[in-house]
């Protein structure tokens, strides 16, 4: 079906909600959580490299469990299911999904202590500058935090699923101060550096529980059976399988940074441009596809397929709006970005050069990207996950051997390169597949990304001369100067230019916040 659509109805809101203020809900907890993690990051860059290397090295073994049981394959997979039961189905599903998912926990988790050496030699290659031995010991303490977060991931998607953004998007906010102040207390030593990463899982499930109780949305965990969790793990398997193929990849990128190829510190760089990264993509994409993503569930779960529509182009519009000046200016600006992790008063050339460059390569995936995580969810709504994760995985293998191919011509800006154009072949199958079931008015798609693009790299090119004139970056001072004055210069532009070409995005972002305010 290739035909554009009838003009669909407006979706239909939640009662009591709009689509708009929950977006906005999500974006200021999504600010709050990516600001205070550079806080935290900050704070990890005053430890010592040999362990900040160590540590992010250890945490890839929660956090590769962490997407495969918890955030991702949980939310995607179980949402659209909770959505198409009546209340008295939702609370006996969330029941005994719940139950489930701890015992799988505790069993992982006892592995991972057991098998964390055999991990971290996967992590770690002969002759690499890293110490072993130290990933091992930070491995072991921080797998509990698998645990932690698959709490928090069952409390968050049972808020979300009923539009209850609030609590689930501070959430991580909980995290971060609770790991800040652990940091700011305690020694600068590996142990420690670990057991404040286990004290924020545990803020960030604790702040959740009254909301859930408020909202008469809290479980009672047990290990009884549902006819709805067979529809559950369905939609999970090829997720989890395609996100675990994912994070095998991400093994082997770690241990590429972690070999005698790569000098000290560059572990801790590319960490460093993953927080940045995440930031900017967190707070203009995956925020809105949060709020969005019941709406499509909603939309699925009725047959509305001319409101999922309209959604799907509404969703478009306004991440790619935002993500656009971003990628530019992130771009422009990656010396900069990544000099606000350091405090001292000289800096690591290494993690300097590491972070910049890769973090420039990233930025221009941000787009394709932003496309892609509407376009994704998408597909969860509509319980066609087989389709999306196979298109993900196939996406996700070519990125890794653009590596190889990449990064010996173009360095640490080949990582990035990688990913962006990785996500355009993503964006490019997603949208023809989109459109061969459902229709979808791709003329419309196009015609805003020529104007936002164009105008985003204008923003770029002021914010680049602006910064010619400004101290060089590499310190903390220079970089918050650079961002605040040359970044500054850059989005006044991008908004002056969107507003004399009377782009609807800018009017509804600021409409949005105005009622927020």
């Amino acid at each position: 079906m290739t035909a554009a659509p009838p003009s669909p109805p407006t979706p239909k809101p939640a009662p009591g909600r709009s689509a708009g203020r929950n977006i906005v809900v999500v974006m200021l907890g999504t600010l709050g959580s990516r600001l205070s993690g550079i806080v935290r990051q900050l704070l990890i860059n005053a430890f010592p490299v040999g362990l900040t290397d160590a540590f992010f090295l250890a945490t890839r073994v929660p956090n590769t469990l962490r997407e495969l049981l918890a955030e991702g394959a949980l939310v995607n997979a179980f949402i659209p299911v909770y959505k198409s039961l009546d209340d008295a189905e939702r609370r006996a599903l969330a029941r005994a999904f719940s139950g489930v998912l701890i015992a799988v926990n505790l069993i992982l988790m006892a592995l991972g202590i057991l098998a964390a050496p055999q991990i971290a030699s996967l992590l770690v290659p002969p002759g690499s500058r890293i110490d072993l031995e130290l990933v091992v010991y930070m491995t072991r303490l921080l797998v509990p935090f698998l645990m932690l977060i698959s709490l928090s991931a069952i409390a968050m998607g049972l808020l979300n699923a009923d539009e209850h953004f609030r609590e689930s998007s501070f959430a991580p906010v909980a995290f971060n101060i609770a790991s800040i102040a652990v940091l700011l207390l305690v020694p600068h030593t590996a142990t420690w550096l670990a057991l404040g990463w286990l004290v924020g899982g545990f803020a960030q499930l604790l702040v959740q529980l009254p909301a859930l109780n408020r909202f008469g949305l809290l479980p009672t965990p047990a290990l009884v059976t549902h006819p709805a969790m067979r529809r559950v793990l369905k939609n999970m398997a090829p997720f989890t399988l395609t996100a675990g193929a994912r994070q095998i990849l991400n093994f082997y990128v770690q241990r590429l940074l972690s070999s005698g190829q790569y000098p000290q510190g560059t572990v801790t760089g590319y960490n460093n441009a993953e927080t940045l990264f995440t930031l900017a993509n967190g707070l203009f994409v995956v925020s809105p596809a949060l709020a969005y993503f019941p709406r499509f569930s909603q939309h699925a779960a009725e047959r509305d397929w001319a409101g999922f529509r309209a959604l799907t182009l509404q969703a478009l519009r306004l991440v790619t709006f935002l993500a656009a000046p971003t990628s530019a200016l992130l771009f422009a600006l990656s010396g900069q970005a990544v000099s606000i992790f350091n405090l001292s008063r000289t800096f690591d050339t290494a993690k300097f050069g590491a972070g910049s460059g890769i973090l420039e390569g990233w930025a221009l995936a941000l787009v394709p990207w932003a496309i892609n995580t509407i376009l994704l969810r998408t597909f969860y709504a509509r319980e066609r996950v087989r389709e999306a994760v196979t298109v993900s995985a196939v996406g996700f293998v070519a990125e890794v051997l653009m590596y190889r191919l990449l990064t010996p011509v173009f360095g640490y800006f080949g990582f990035g390169l990688a990913t962006t154009v990785a996500g355009i072949g993503i964006s490019v199958t997603l949208l023809a597949m989109y459109r061969r079931r459902l229709g979808f008015p791709l003329a419309p798609l196009l015609l805003h990304l020529l104007r936002v693009v164009p105008l985003a790299a204008v923003a770029g090119l002021v914010a680049w001369f602006v910064a010619r004139f400004l101290p060089a970056p590499g310190l903390l001072l220079p970089g918050l100067i650079g961002l605040v004055v040359a970044g500054g210069a850059g989005g006044a532009v991008y908004l002056a230019l969107a507003l004399a070409f009377r782009l609807p995005e800018l009017n509804g972002v600021l409409g949005r916040f105005r009622r927020r305010k």
